[in-house]
């Protein structure tokens, strides 16, 4: 990785965007330390510690929450108008067609996201408002006024996060919002080693779960590198055929299919999904819902962690569904020439790929299931949890490795002579 930065480094354009990329991750964390006027951070902090889902959204938001900064609210709002217009392109007609048109079709739905993306803002922030009420600011009697500075202060740090992470992905390097997310979580490494650090302090008896930590965590680093660079090749003939006095084809290739086609993104999108109703229960502490919510669906409880390993299996087929498409390749490999050895050409070669890509997303989604539901099988069997969260090491190094295969793409591109020279 370290080589790859350092040769995309010495070309130009690629440094132009590296930098551009840096730039715009830096003016993210500086939004993180300014904080909103008239809020008192102490009572937020103190709500952080006490609700598990409100530190799951502080974590990701690289403790922005907590400080309750002019960004508090981060990519959540985001990424939870993307899963509906993801989910509403396949129930709405219009937005299917509009999927189907290529370039123009899809800046349409983009920008329906970004109006979706503000209004859920703006909700979220009203309701945190409300929720907190009057003890969460300094006057502890605030005026309208104040309330309307906060609201709008919220609402305006989520348009400029989204606003940052598109300008990422359009002038940079990677996908945008996956990077603010990797960003909030390295941001949040210091203070987990830190509390762990503090903890073993406190009770040198359980020292020695230190090195036993250290190994888990290298083991499931290997493990996760291994299941993201991990592929099955379909291997494809091409016929020789004469086009005027020339032979073309012949040449035998493979179709690439990746066990983890759909990345990280099942994972943001189930953890989006399932704390959206702990919110809502952490907003009224005194109704039966939050009474209900907090015995049955708390983050150490049996019915969540199946909820959530279901989500993640669900959001893996649904986004793979999106990144490989069978019928369309095995109809343009049947007007190429292509056939897959063994199959017939057409609709037989769009069903097998079809058999294929679901045995192998299977695998990835329990992969990501697994890692994701972890950590809460081991607090709930010993009581003790792990100073590093699975979920953030994925997201991590996914990021990572996914950003470091766009650099060498982007330089594979511009190194690239062409037939003209030699």
């Amino acid at each position: 990785m370290v080589e790859t930065f350092r040769n995309a480094w010495r070309v130009e354009e690629l440094r132009k965007k590296i930098l551009y990329t840096l730039m715009m991750l830096l003016i993210y964390r500086l939004g993180g330390i300014i904080p909103t006027p008239f809020v008192d951070t102490n009572v937020i902090k103190a709500a952080v510690e006490n609700m598990s889902v409100l530190n799951m959204i502080n974590f990701i938001n690289g403790q922005n929450f907590s400080n309750f900064t002019i960004f508090a609210m981060g990519v959540q709002p985001y990424i939870t108008s993307s899963i509906v217009m993801q989910l509403l392109t396949v129930a709405i007609p219009v937005l299917e067609r509009w999927q189907k048109e290529g370039e123009e079709g899809r800046k349409r739905i983009a920008q329906i996201t970004r109006y979706v993306t503000v209004a859920l803002g703006a909700l979220m922030a009203v309701g945190i408002i409300l929720s907190f009420g009057p003890s969460a600011f300094v006057s502890k009697a605030p005026g309208a006024l104040e309330y309307a500075v906060v609201f709008i202060t919220l609402a305006a740090g989520t348009s400029f996060t989204m606003w940052i992470g598109e300008r990422i992905t359009e002038n940079g390097i990677g996908n945008g919002i996956s990077l603010l997310i990797f960003v909030g979580i390295i941001a949040s490494f210091p203070g987990q080693i830190g509390n762990a650090i503090q903890a073993i302090q406190l009770n040198p008896s359980s020292a020695w779960f230190a090195p036993v930590a250290i190994v888990g965590i290298v083991l499931l680093v290997v493990g996760i590198v291994f299941v993201d660079e991990a592929q099955r090749r379909i291997p494809v003939q091409y016929a020789k055929r004469m086009v005027g006095r020339r032979m073309y084809g012949g040449q035998a290739t493979h179709i690439p299919i990746k066990v983890n086609s759909a990345g990280v993104m099942p994972l943001i999108f189930a953890i989006s999904i399932i704390q959206t109703p702990a919110i809502v229960a952490s907003f009224m502490p005194q109704s039966a819902f939050a009474a209900w919510y907090g015995r049955w669906m708390s983050s150490g409880s049996w019915l969540y962690i199946l909820l959530f390993a279901l989500m993640i299996v669900f959001f893996t087929y649904f986004y793979a569904t999106f990144t490989f498409n069978a019928p369309e390749i095995s109809k343009n490999l049947q007007q190429n020439g292509g056939f897959v050895p063994g199959i017939r050409p057409g609709r037989p070669t769009g069903e097998y790929l079809q058999k294929i890509s679901n045995r192998i997303t299977f695998f990835g989604a329990i992969f990501l299931a697994v890692v994701a539901t972890v950590p809460s099988i081991i607090l709930v069997l010993t009581g003790s949890s792990s100073p590093f969260t699975a979920t953030g090491i994925l997201i991590v190094i996914s990021v990572a490795l996914e950003t470091t295969k766009q650099l060498e793409a982007q330089m594979m591109m511009r190194h690239y002579k062409g037939f003209m020279k030699q």
